[in-house]
């Protein structure tokens, strides 16, 4: 089954972008995934294409509308199509490998990428919009968001990867941050590659990883420690 991902945008050209390129360009020429940009404003039916108006109540800047959007959202994804909508949002859930996981695991998705000061509430209430934020910060519009989330997904996505153990053993994946890595030269300005790592034993190399991702995500991201049984 290929992953179809469907991006609404007032920027189609911004797609594939980075994806076009690399792992997840091959796939793309492979057929492992699809992807299509669907311009919101080809569903606006005044002459100038409106798709944003001014925010009820007053305020600063403009807000999408729910009409266009709704038009553009059932053409993309007519009664039945199985996907998750998601709309890229500094307001939403924060990404987590996890929702990573479980998207590259289904059919695709359908990707809402708001512009201005946001979407009308209605909207993303009447189609049932996933709100998705990829950090507590505030881009210029949902685009760049919407391929960091492609970009993650793609990649673990059955035969994206060359080896399949590469997606298990990093950052988020056992609730930790991935080990310190090396590669020859053995030394590298005095620094040499830790002992341990070129004794040829695997159980102490595994005790090693295990405890510089503890330290690394103490030192981090303490926050995710709280639901880790560490061992002493």
């Amino acid at each position: 089954m290929t992953f179809k991902a469907s991006v609404l945008t007032l920027y189609p050209e911004m797609f594939p972008g980075p994806l076009g390129l690399s792992l997840a360009g091959r796939a793309l020429e492979a057929g492992t995934w699809s992807l299509e940009a669907v311009q919101i404003r080809d569903f606006a039916e005044d002459r100038h294409h409106r798709v944003d108006d001014t925010p009820a109540g007053g305020g600063a800047g403009m807000v999408m509308r729910a009409d266009v959007l709704a038009k553009a959202i059932d053409h993309t994804a007519p009664e039945g199509d199985p996907r998750p909508k998601l709309l890229m949002s500094p307001r939403g859930k924060p990404l987590t490998q996890a929702r990573v996981r479980e998207l590259a695991a289904g059919p695709g998705a359908v990707i809402v990428c708001g512009r201005f000061e946001g979407v009308d509430q209605r909207l993303i209430e009447a189609r049932s919009l996933e709100e998705v934020s990829i950090g507590d910060f505030i881009l210029s519009g949902g685009e760049p968001a919407a391929l960091v989330l492609l970009d993650a997904v793609v990649r673990l996505l059955p035969g994206v990867m060359g080896n399949a153990v590469s997606g298990e053993e990093e950052s988020f994946e056992n609730g930790l941050l991935e080990h310190p890595h090396y590669t020859r030269p053995q030394e590298f300005e005095g620094r040499p590659i830790p002992d341990v790592l070129t004794s040829g034993n695997h159980k102490k190399i595994a005790a090693w990883r295990r405890a510089e991702s503890e330290k690394l995500t103490r030192d981090r991201r303490p926050d995710l420690l709280a639901a880790q049984p560490l061992a002493k």
